[in-house]
């Protein structure tokens, strides 16, 4: 595939996934993440079966950090990855940005209890409020399949310093057939038994079908590596557990000068 081939093949990719979803991404995901600020972290324990915690710490071994260093966690919730970070490393500079104010609260609640500091904003991962080049981390975990996702790596690119590194965690599309179908079957039992254990409001309960229909059309994990190379990045890894289902990614951004794979 070309590089001409491979951007029409993403640009292509992406305005089908945002012409399926807009109305959902604009107007009902900040209703539905209302709703479960005050939950979300045992709801996501209960829907992975307990393995939560195994998960959060699998992604937060990817994450290399050293003193100092200034780092921005996208689409941060309730700060779970901020708060993990600042454990690794306690002198770390920590940003974290989210579209809702119900998640922040949670997770501005959350880190005080720690005693952390982690500095809030509220606004949209497209067009991230920060200067070219600023971070040396940029984190992104579990909110990718409700995005324009290749905009938002592009920004991420952008915002990350020269040799800085981007690390992404969310659940993918399985590329083994059986693997995937039964990921879907089990994840509409999960969604429905979850939003009922905690009495979700009626946003949450009218998305269950979206997750599982956004998850349909999101990528594969060499095809999301693939995307991070065509964005710019120099190196990328990653790594899957649980079949497939779920993804982790570390994508380095080029020094000045050097030639990177596209």
């Amino acid at each position: 595939m070309t590089n001409g081939e491979r951007a029409l093949h993403f640009s292509e990719r992406e305005d089908h996934r945002e012409s399926q979803f807009k109305r959902i991404w604009a107007n009902e995901l900040e209703e539905v993440f209302a709703d479960v600020a005050k939950y979300y972290d045992r709801a996501n324990n209960v829907a992975t079966l307990g393995l939560q915690s195994w998960l959060h710490e699998s992604f937060l071994s990817t994450i290399q950090l050293r003193s100092g260093q200034k780092v921005l966690d996208v689409c941060a919730g309730t700060n779970a990855i901020g708060i993990g970070t600042l454990h690794k490393q306690s002198d770390l500079d920590v940003h974290a940005l989210d579209r809702s104010k119900a998640m922040q609260e949670v997770g501005q609640q959350r880190a005080g209890q720690r005693g952390m500091k982690i500095k809030s904003f509220i606004g949209d991962a497209h067009s991230l409020p920060f200067a070219d080049n600023h971070f040396d981390v940029v984190t992104l975990q579990y909110a990718s399949r409700h995005l324009r996702i290749l905009d938002v790596c592009r920004e991420v690119y952008r915002v990350l310093k020269p040799d800085g590194h981007f690390y992404h965690s969310d659940m993918l599309r399985p590329t083994n057939k059986i693997v995937e179908k039964g990921y879907y079957l089990y994840l509409r039992a999960c969604l429905t038994f979850t939003a009922l254990l905690f009495r979700s409001g009626p946003a949450a309960m009218n998305c269950r079908e979206y997750f599982i229909s956004a998850l349909k059309m999101f990528y594969s994990a060499d095809e999301f590596s693939q995307m991070l190379y065509h964005v710019g990045f120099a190196t990328v890894s990653s790594k899957t557990v649980l079949g497939g289902t779920v993804g982790f990614h570390k994508a380095a951004k080029a020094e000045p000068g050097e030639i990177t794979r596209v």
